[in-house]
């Protein structure tokens, strides 16, 4: 995992390529409604600045799947960097045609190109050779910056590194470093919290994470697999009744490699998921046939937060309950705000962990939120990631 930056080579006055995630939320008037990505970008941005170089940025944006479409073109991003770094950008009208080639041709030093969204190719996503050669005649540098996708193998992420040297921007360094440690260098005790409503979502997860920590936590919609496997009715509950004997495995791993798993103790239960529902809080063992469980209950908010306040790091993955509904935000909350009192090293990996982490407000309170979901699942999975893979050894 040891990859050389931008701080690691000669870049002045050099022309850059920079991979950014800048894949932002907007409405239906392409008004960007979180901004978070293109400010994640903007240390990279700023360094390359400062070393005089002139700079191509590019991205993909939403699924266009190989052809133009206005909603997810660049240019609102393009409007957006231009207000953050108080500087003009030029927007190129595609990625490797005319206009993109001519521009990046002319551009000078301190200027700032934006590409068109490199997925109007499907080329692109195919990681043809000829498109990652064309992005890479443009420039002498390949800077990756864009971990949201560097579980992906395409033109943009790795074939253009066949062509040009590849380094790694300040955020890809950054998750490299937290995420990396927690994982081959913790800090002990390691506590892993997993959430979200499908075994089948995390299974690599859990089997990789219960080679590292010494507990791991499971709420959320998954954990009533875990119930059903043990024998207990769960009622309406999510649960992937093809995984039970996959959840009795984790269980007996869990035992065998000396990992306390803690599963809720009590859920909070409803007959559907709604503001309006009428809920209750029943023993994870007692939950009637017609309701379904959607929060963890006010003694396994406890329970969990026992453990946690005990972490000297702690990697969270996946909200607790349906956290969308406020009345069954209450666990993610506390977790939420757990974590942001502990004196420990906290990560949170991406999706909709960081989400809650922010609804709760406290993303300045822990020490890491990784900007990539799928990627960062894949790195706790053990898996390695291309986008990192092709840049070059420190």
């Amino acid at each position: 995992m040891n990859k050389k930056t931008i701080k690691d080579i000669d870049l002045k006055g050099k022309k850059v390529f920079v991979r950014c995630d800048f894949n932002v939320p907007m409405d239906e008037n392409q008004n960007i409604v979180d901004n978070n990505r293109i400010v994640a970008a903007l240390p990279t941005i700023q360094y390359l600045l400062e070393q005089n170089c002139k700079i191509i940025l590019a991205s993909h944006l939403g699924r266009p799947k190989g052809e133009f479409k206005l909603e997810y073109s660049l240019a609102p991003v393009a409007k957006e960097l231009s207000k953050l770094l108080n500087k003009e950008i030029i927007m190129a009208k595609d990625v490797i045609g005319e206009d993109a080639m001519q521009k990046a041709e002319n551009l000078k030093e301190g200027e700032i190109l934006l590409l068109e969204n490199v997925r109007f190719h499907k080329e692109e996503t195919e990681n043809d050779p000829e498109f990652s050669k064309k992005l890479a005649s443009m420039a002498e540098i390949f800077v990756n910056d864009a971990f949201g996708t560097a579980h992906r193998a395409h033109s943009s992420t790795t074939g253009i590194a066949e062509y040009i040297p590849a380094v790694s921007g300040f955020l890809i360094e950054k998750e490299l470093k937290f995420l990396g440690n927690a994982i081959n260098n913790p800090e002990r005790p390691f506590v892993a919290i997993l959430g979200g409503a499908k075994v089948s979502d995390k299974i690599e997860v859990i089997d990789n994470l219960l080679e590292k920590v010494d507990t791991l936590i499971i709420g959320g919609g998954m954990a009533y697999t875990f119930f059903k496997a043990q024998g207990y009715e769960v009622g309406k509950s999510i649960c992937e009744l093809d995984k039970l004997d996959l959840a009795k495995h984790l269980m007996e791993k869990a035992k065998q490699k000396g990992v306390k798993l803690l599963l809720p103790i009590d859920t909070k239960i409803a007959k559907e998921g709604t503001a309006e529902a009428e809920s209750k809080t029943v023993k994870c063992t007692e939950i009637p046939a017609d309701w379904e469980g959607l929060d963890i209950g006010e003694e396994t908010i406890n329970l969990f937060i026992e453990e946690i306040k005990k972490a000297k790091t702690v990697v969270w993955n996946g909200p607790l309950g349906l956290f969308e509904v406020e009345q069954f935000a209450e666990g993610t909350n506390a977790i939420a705000n757990a974590l942001a009192q502990i004196h420990a090293t906290t990560i949170i990996g991406g999706g909709d962990s960081a989400a809650a982490i922010k609804k709760a407000g406290v993303e300045d309170k822990v020490t890491h939120v990784s900007t990539g979901g799928g990627a960062s699942l894949e790195f706790l999975e053990g898996k390695e990631l291309p986008g990192i893979t092709a840049l070059i050894e420190n």
